[in-house]
């Protein structure tokens, strides 16, 4: 009976002993209002963190933290997705990625239609000859190759990239504007496969551009059925956001039901003044198609304005072998003339703002109107479009005042649209400042947050945060991603609903957003008390369909 009494004694002592030791872990954030990313409404409480994954959540009471955040007032959230990132470049350059880091973008998903490889010999020195302000040496030829280098160099946020048709078509085929032969096809699909085993999330397109439309729907349709093979997505830049939006949203839900697919429609919208109301029937289309079980979603920038090359406006013929073949037909005087003829304006010159040169000799134009510089140079704005393009030897970057600001607002109410910025992401100081940009680049997510969420209450808090958070997450098949969840990597943000907001721009675009203050990438703080730590924590996160290769002996 003693015995028996002094091991209930050393169990009691024992348990009440290990019950007072508060639980430790590398880094601790209290008292925050914590939104898993579900959609579903917060709890105000802690979130516990060891080395890169999130450890505990919930009322964690007297725990202890390495190093601790107050969040009183704060909300935390999962890290936000870029959809559609053009920071491929930029992270070369400045791997802190500061204009999406300042907003909460702890994945920037490269790959629009093109993709930083595969590469030939012809296209890496063709990359090389192209660069502008940032220089770099092409020493990748894979996809995989430059993303293990972009990890490898060091960067903040995490990364992930599609493949692009157009780089694998520019591959096997050049700019030939014809079906492939049935041995082009397969080395084109070769290509995809190689790219989703290094870890592809899927194949994109963007069909306004060459080469990427200069494929049909069917061949499309064969390259999406290798991604569809590895479990991947598509996801596409559509053949046109104008008069023809209905046929070529079509098209996309065609690619998806043939290839068995999810897909996504880049930057979602109606352009032009007289195709604003097509958006209403584009929407009816996606919605019919998802009520058929089809997984097809959109993700949208936070601005009635886009931003593209000055040479989208010339004709299609004249773009048809990529932009050496444009300056070679400019040079021919029949061309030229044929050129400026049929140069089609879908906005007016006056709402066309020129934002990004090549030639340091031409950026005094930067933040004219096209309109503005045809009347300096007493020309119609037709041949002034030729004639810009042709000095700078470059597509010349500009925005173009397209949108209907309700559209933005009736797109943002859509519970499959995720969020993007479809720009690069910059520091503002140095080779950055000697270009514009849109403002899109420092200020779409905040906009989000700040502008249509707490001032026009378009969607309410939770959901904006599943919009950047789980929706593209799940979209995309990333495993323990975009979710506030115990054994999720901690990507974490933390912010001030009350003040987050969009300070950028079209005028003065370099600027950045307020109101995020803390930025956790894999468990290491990237932004501390509102400024950069110069951490570079960065992942490659590859897609489902990736094959750990053996190291070679």
């Amino acid at each position: 009976m003693k015995s028996f009494s002094r091991i209930t004694l050393f169990i009691l002592i024992t348990g009440i002993f290990s019950c007072s030791e508060p639980q430790s872990f590398d880094i601790l954030i209290k008292n925050g209002y914590v939104l898993d990313g579900s959609g579903e409404k917060g709890f105000t409480g802690d979130v516990g963190i060891n080395a890169d994954t999130i450890a505990a959540m919930g009322d964690l009471g007297d725990a202890r933290g390495k190093q601790e955040i107050d969040a009183t007032n704060l909300t935390v959230a999962p890290g936000f997705i870029n959809m559609l990132s053009w920071a491929n470049v930029a992270l070369i350059e400045d791997g802190r990625s500061q204009s999406d880091i300042r907003q909460g973008v702890t994945l920037e998903v490269m790959g629009e239609g093109r993709s930083m490889g595969p590469l030939n010999e012809k296209m890496a020195a063709n990359m090389a000859e192209g660069q502008q302000s940032i220089t770099y040496d092409v020493s990748w030829r894979t996809l995989g190759e430059y993303m293990n280098f972009l990890e490898n160099k060091g960067v903040s946020t995490n990364i992930a990239s599609f493949v692009g048709n157009g780089t694998v078509r520019e591959y096997v085929m050049g700019y030939e504007n014809r079906v492939p032969a049935v041995e082009e096809l397969a080395q084109m699909e070769s290509l995809v496969q190689q790219a989703m085993e290094e870890g592809a999330v899927g194949l994109s397109t963007s069909l306004i551009y060459v080469p990427s439309g200069h494929a049909q729907t069917e061949e499309i349709i064969s390259l999406a059925k290798v991604a569809s093979k590895n479990n991947g997505m598509y996801v596409s830049h559509i053949r046109d956001e104008e008069g023809k939006l209905l046929e070529a949203v079509q098209e996309l839900i065609t690619i998806a039901e043939e290839a068995k697919l999810p897909a996504e429609i880049y930057h979602f919208k109606a352009s032009g003044t007289d195709n604003w109301h097509l958006l209403d029937s584009a929407i009816q289309l996606v919605d019919k198609a998802r009520a058929k079980g089809l997984q097809i979603t959109t993700d949208m920038y936070m601005y009635n304005a886009s931003s593209t090359g000055l040479n989208v406006l010339l004709p299609a013929w004249a773009k048809e072998g990529g932009h050496s073949s444009t300056i070679n037909l400019m040079k021919q005087a029949p061309m030229r003339k044929k050129m400026i003829a049929e140069i089609d304006f879908h906005v007016p010159p006056v709402n066309i703002l020129l934002v990004g040169f090549r030639n340091p000799e031409m950026r005094n134009l930067i933040g004219m109107t096209l309109a503005d510089v045809a009347e300096e140079r007493g020309k119609s704005a037709r041949e002034t479009v030729v004639d810009l393009i042709f000095e700078d030897d470059s597509r010349i970057q500009v925005v173009y005042f397209s949108m209907s600001e309700e559209n933005v607002k009736k797109k943002l109410t859509l519970p499959y649209m995720a969020i993007c910025s479809d720009a690069g992401s910059y520091t503002n100081e140095g080779v950055f400042l000697e270009q514009s940009t849109h403002p899109r680049a420092y200020g779409s997510f905040a906009r989000l947050l700040g502008h249509f969420v707490r001032e026009e209450k378009v969607i309410s808090l939770e959901e904006a945060i599943r919009r950047l958070t789980l929706l593209p997450a799940t979209n995309l098949k990333l495993e323990k991603r975009g979710a506030l969840k115990e054994g999720y990597y901690a990507d974490v943000v933390l912010f001030d609903a009350e003040t987050i907001t969009d300070n950028a721009t079209f005028k003065e675009p370099h600027q950045y957003a307020t109101g995020m203050k803390h930025v956790l990438v894999n468990g290491v703080p990237v932004l501390q008390d509102g400024e950069h730590t110069g951490a570079f924590p960065g992942r490659f996160v590859k897609g489902p369909g990736y094959v750990m290769k053996e190291e070679s002996q």
